[in-house]
């Protein structure tokens, strides 16, 4: 299965904060356009969270616009800016939705099971895995064991490393990783929050954060280094999650400056990728790229 996650969206209204500096709503009509266009090869699509920039119902209306051209079904939890009572509503029918309380719960349409955890707590934006959400996945979890399963969530269940959202940590990440423990069909647990590509491990549990649709944090490993944004590109990341198998493609969403085709400057390119194809050995040769 083929999993496409974006994150950190930040749509905003004219005149808003984000689009000051970025427009947060471009880069996301960016990424979906990317997307809808590979909607073959992607089964499902994970937005974890911060989806608004500030969590009021035209940012929301905005967001519901800008997504709707996606045809992939897409699963969506929420992030320290946004509202989840104003979440709720623009959400409101999706059948994934839960009624009332945190915005936790499981899709089984796919070959690997789903599970989404709202680790907000209103007015922080650093986040919480309550003990009673731990109960909870535990008990969804219990139900099929053997069965491929991502867990998404906005806020990362490790430290980083970057000092800054290391404080805005997701307080009570021992218990997520207490019930994961538990379930040995967790192949990956996904997130969101710091704005770059990192990827740490729980055993056999693959860990990674997505960058942002819009900004990217730079790599700030110590406060002396400040904390800051950079306009490095957007990107996006496609999971591959079978059985025992799990891998993560990061991606800039946007058209790159020049793409090199290295196949029009190979002598009988056709041949060479014959060769390629049929599998090793691999005599080298004039022309190798990689």
């Amino acid at each position: 299965m083929r999993i496409a996650q974006i994150t950190d969206l930040h749509v905003d209204t004219d005149g808003g904060f984000m689009r000051s500096f970025v427009d947060a709503n471009a880069k996301l009509a960016a990424a979906v356009e990317f997307l809808q266009e590979r909607s073959d090869r992607i089964d499902a699509v994970l937005i974890t969270g911060d989806v608004t920039n500030d969590g009021r119902p035209e940012q929301y209306q905005l967001l519901l616009e800008l997504l709707a051209p996606l045809t992939i079904p897409t699963y969506v939890v929420p992030g320290n800016h946004d509202d989840r009572e104003a979440f709720r509503a623009a959400f409101a029918d999706r059948p994934w939705l839960p009624a009332a309380g945190p915005v936790d719960f499981v899709v089984d349409d796919h070959p690997v099971r789903l599970v989404g955890i709202d680790t907000t707590e209103p007015d922080r934006h650093d986040g919480v895995f309550h003990p009673e959400q731990a109960e909870w996945l535990d008990a969804v979890l219990s139900e099929q064991p053997d069965r491929a399963t991502v867990i998404f969530g906005h806020h990362p269940p490790f430290l980083t490393g970057l000092w800054m959202f290391d404080s805005l940590r997701l307080n009570g990440s021992e218990h997520l990783r207490d019930v994961v423990a538990r379930h040995p069909q967790v192949r990956l647990v996904v997130s969101g929050h710091v704005h770059r590509p990192v990827s740490s491990a729980w055993g056999t549990v693959a860990l990674t954060t997505s960058p942002s649709t819009t900004h990217q944090s730079r790599c700030d490993l110590h406060p002396d280094e400040g904390a800051g944004v950079t306009d490095e590109t957007p990107m996006l990341q496609i999971h591959r999650v079978e059985d025992d198998l799990v891998i993560t493609h990061t991606m800039p969403f946007e058209a790159p400056t020049k793409d090199l085709d290295f196949g029009s400057v190979i002598q009988d390119w056709p041949a060479a990728r014959d060769r390629i194809l049929a599998g090793p050995p691999f005599p080298k040769g004039a022309g190798g790229m990689f």
